[in-house]
């Protein structure tokens, strides 16, 4: 019986010890969400000082990811994600043992927060250059996806819901004792990942066409980040992908973030039960629909599908401002979720199928920061927009104009007529050319 396409992923050993490690990260981050949230608030603090500390881990975030694309690209991957995970297991086990000591002050978390977003950082870069050299092309769907299903799964929904019975029950440094113990579980599974990893990245890099493998010693980290913005800008589906992308966060993610809970409030009557129940329903249509885009090949029409799904499912929020039934406002969340989900895992696939390898960590790093530089913005231009304009025109504005934006960007890009000239349905598990443009 052959073995569904969603799973064949993980008859591959390397890929195997990964996926288990990374689940056992996201599953503590989810945790340390909560616990960070009430660890502050036993110390005293309130909204200001948790709004501090969960400041430090975006600018640490944002900081750095570009510093991580181009390590990424330099450094060996597996050395790279090992090191991030034996940080992170410091850090946490610092402010655990400092929380179970009575000495542990906000400052502490601060540091802690900043030192786990640079992490964050560097890890996400690494991890999207290295499924491509442990997994065949024909399986990088299928592993995009997995992720995706996990992630909702065990950083917005398990995680949190470990952490709040431990606080509960226990108390916060507890919490953070079990973060602790999870980067400890994925530190030692890392180490189990093959030692032909630690070769230099752009060791087996060729160019299309076959060619002597690019030589990257020398170079200057300002030359490697013209490279990877000088090859973004060149490539149009990339570059018009990347400016959806901008234009979509900074729409919808301030409504989402900061308006939805009002909506839930002013037209549901409902309370934070009901926010967080619809946050979940989000995210349950991002896990389905990243598990389902796992099980069937590539689509022929890759960027089409990709980018149709991400303009048609962001149709329903233009009607969030005036609805009052639950399930309405329920279903139009998972809707975007869903095809949230299923373009993410679509489009991660991509990165790696098309970008060529010696520059994938520095691409991977550009989309992460185009996206998380103009997420701040959004959400500050959220609620100062809603005291002048009604609730209502601000989704219909972003749910409106995001679809727009995704036909304009697949015409000037022609989309249509480059996924027809680079055709990724093949079943040879050689790589396709990368992109020459």
């Amino acid at each position: 019986m052959p073995t569904p396409k969603a799973l064949r992923p993980f008859a591959h050993r390397e890929y195997r010890v990964l996926i288990a490690a990374l689940a056992i990260s996201i599953f503590g981050s989810g945790m340390w969400a909560v616990a960070m949230v009430y660890q502050v608030i036993h110390l005293g603090g309130g909204p200001l000082e948790l709004s501090l500390v969960a400041a430090a881990g975006s600018v640490g975030l944002v900081a750095f990811v570009l510093a991580g694309g181009i390590a990424a690209d330099r450094v060996p991957q597996r050395l790279l994600i090992i090191a991030v995970e034996g940080t992170n297991l410091a850090v946490i086990a610092a402010i655990s043992g400092l929380a179970l000591a009575g000495w542990l002050q906000l400052w502490h978390l601060a540091v802690g927060a900043f030192v786990l977003g640079v992490g964050a950082a560097f890890f996400f870069p690494a991890y999207s250059a290295i499924l491509p050299r442990i997994l065949p092309p024909e399986d990088l769907l299928a592993a995009n996806g997995m992720e995706g299903t996990m992630r909702p799964i065990l950083q917005q929904a398990a995680g949190p819901a470990v952490a709040g019975i431990l606080v509960a029950a226990l108390s916060p440094s507890h919490a953070v004792t079990g973060v602790a113990a999870c980067h400890l579980l994925a530190f030692i599974i890392l180490n189990f990942l093959g030692r032909h990893a630690l070769e230099a990245p752009g060791a087996d890099s060729r160019p299309a066409g076959g060619g002597p493998a690019v030589e990257r010693a020398g170079t200057s980290l300002l030359h490697d980040l013209r490279e990877g913005v000088s090859y973004t800008v060149r490539t149009p589906w990339l570059l018009w992908t990347l400016v959806w992308a901008c234009i979509s966060v900074l729409f919808l993610i301030g409504p989402i973030e900061v308006l939805l809970p009002f909506v839930v409030r002013d037209q549901l009557g409902g309370d934070s039960r009901m926010f967080g129940f619809l946050l979940a329903v989000m995210g349950a249509g991002g896990a389905a629909a990243s598990l389902a885009t796992a099980s069937f090949a590539l689509p022929r029409r890759y960027l089409t599908v990709m980018m149709v799904s991400w303009g048609a499912g962001s149709l329903p929020l233009a009607a969030v401002g005036i609805m009052d039934s639950f399930w309405m406002l329920a279903a139009a969340l998972f809707i975007f979720g869903a095809t949230g989900g299923a373009g993410m895992v679509i489009w991660g696939t991509l990165l790696q199928r098309r970008v060529p390898p010696h520059l994938l960590g520095r691409v991977s790093s550009l989309d992460f920061f185009v996206s998380l530089a103009l997420m701040p913005v959004s959400m500050a231009l959220a609620g100062p927009a809603a005291e002048v304009v009604p609730t209502w025109v601000i989704f219909l504005v972003a749910g409106g104009v995001c679809p727009v934006m995704a036909v304009v960007a697949m015409v000037v890009a022609r989309m249509p007529a480059d996924e027809l000239a680079h055709p990724l349905d093949r079943s040879s598990g050689d790589r396709e050319p990368a992109d020459s443009p």
